[in-house]
């Protein structure tokens, strides 16, 4: 459910049986295709899809679907379709998935990866990157969206997450398949319970990874992101090199974040393309949001301290490069910037109330971070809001993974999912973040609840994930 405000930021052959594609015409029969991190050919599909599913006769979205087919020849009838996170993020973005989360559960089943409406090669919405991006100021970032939104020519209303879930439906019909099972993460949770609450008979079961509440509010995530950062302040107080190393890493923090709020600092670094001298302006915006950043994975996080030391001290380049890190110019994935911005101005901007707002923001180091901008964002993209509804209680056996290190999907989220869940395991990583389901034993566990997901997994493993060393030096974390 990462937020981003960054303007980019044939070895195995299908069998009909398995992916059924008779039940297409030969020209929606799609084609074998690579994808990024994925060696070996993959079948990708365009499947054509109502543009507003109310409005069946109107326009038509090409929505990329691909196909990673079983290993095994009698593969089970019921594929694993999987929901990426964002939102904005696409289906063949997490392809490397394939051969780490899903490799055991591909053994006996299809997996079937959805570019959701305007991510990916579904009509991807997004802005243009520039080579000079990172250093954008954020009014100057701003201006860029504002310029941005007024240049596409789509209904962003249409652009929803129940709209997107009608999509599921339609692959699934497409493809010739009758129950599927649900493998969501982050963003990618809202959706998969979205969909089971929509066509409850077409789900036999689900995982869901970095579990969003149904009435979780995106923009309001300063407690979840305090909450991280103060558990990972105490680990380091309490682990010997670094509370040596950093004896008062919440009081330079604390000073950081004070300094920032004063407005604006000017550092200098060298500009991490030529070398050459260059003045970055350091906002209190930018610089929270890369501290959210780095707390998403427990590994990363584990350097945070060494960051925020090294800025304490004006050594700014370490801290400078890891924001630099996530707005990689270079890369063909990312968020749908303007994506993002239509599900969650839709849906989630017209319930952050001033009460809400200022709950969540209460004593965190993330206070105003998200909700100005996309309260600005918002004024300018201007759909209308989509009323929630109480969310009905899902049959279907779902499987809960969370991270206690999490920022922005804790456990607490996946409790309250749960309410409304009548047949629901959840289970917690000590040691993990944001996304569970490629550490340790996690793949296995979740191979075992797709076959048997009505009997409780052994889960015990996932307790056996290690925690990472922090770093307390140049050099890296200690060995």
């Amino acid at each position: 459910m990462k937020f981003r405000f960054s303007l980019a930021a044939a070895l195995l052959s299908i069998s009909c049986s398995s992916l059924a594609a008779g039940a297409l015409p030969p020209s929606q029969q799609g084609k074998s295709c690579h994808l990024p991190g994925s060696e070996e050919a993959l079948r990708c599909i365009q499947i054509p899809v109502p543009l507003e599913p109310a409005k069946p006769k109107g326009g038509q979205l090409p929505l990329h679907v691909t196909v990673a087919p079983a290993f095994r020849e009698s593969a089970k009838p019921d594929p694993l379709f999987v929901l990426a996170g964002g939102p904005g993020e696409a289906g063949s973005d997490v392809a490397p998935l394939l051969n780490t989360a899903f490799r055991r559960i591909r053994a006996t089943r299809d997996i079937v990866l959805i570019d959701q409406r305007g991510t990916g090669k579904s009509e991807k919405l997004d802005c243009p990157d520039k080579p000079d991006n990172y250093n954008l100021s954020e009014e100057q970032v701003n201006a860029e969206i504002r310029r941005c939104i007024a240049s596409i020519k789509r209904p962003f209303s249409a652009y929803t997450t129940a709209n997107a879930a009608h999509d599921i439906e339609r692959v699934r019909l497409a493809l010739g398949y009758g129950k599927i099972n649900i493998w969501g993460g982050s963003y990618g949770t809202r959706l998969g319970q979205a969909y089971a609450r929509a066509y409850p008979a077409s789900v036999r079961a689900l995982v869901l990874d970095g579990v969003a509440a149904p009435d979780q509010v995106i923009p309001a995530g300063a407690q979840d992101g305090q909450a991280a950062l103060d558990l990972l302040f105490k680990q380091c107080a309490a682990d010997a090199a670094c509370g040596k190393a950093y004896p008062a890493l919440r009081g330079e923090f604390d000073a950081l974040v004070a300094k920032f709020a004063a407005g604006p600092q000017k550092i200098e670094v060298p500009n991490p393309r030529t070398a050459q001298p260059l003045t970055v302006a350091m906002t209190s915006t930018l610089f929270v949001k890369t501290v959210q950043n780095v707390l998403y994975s427990a590994q990363d996080s584990r350097r945070l301290p060494f960051l925020l030391h090294s800025a304490y001290q004006g050594r700014w380049q370490p801290f400078i490069a890891r924001r630099n890190a996530s707005n990689d110019f270079s890369a063909e994935g990312g968020t749908g910037l303007l994506l993002h911005l239509s599900v969650v101005c839709a849906e989630d901007y017209p319930r952050l109330t001033p009460a809400l707002r200022a709950e969540d923001e209460r004593g965190s180091f993330m206070a105003g971070m998200r909700t100005e901008r996309i309260t600005d964002m918002c004024k300018v993209l201007d759909v209308p809001p989509v009323p929630f509804t109480p969310p009905s209680v899902i049959a279907a056996p779902v499987l809960m993974l969370s991270g206690a290190l999490d920022p922005v999907t804790p456990p607490r989220r996946a409790k309250a999912a749960a309410e409304q869940m009548s047949n629901a395991q959840h289970h917690v990583v000590a040691n993990a973040g944001h996304g569970i389901s490629q550490l340790g034993c996690a793949p296995r566990v979740m191979r075992e609840f797709i076959d048997q997901p009505s009997k409780p997994v052994n889960a015990a493993c996932l307790g056996e994930i290690p925690s990472s060393n922090f770093q307390v030096g140049s050099a890296g974390p200690q060995p």
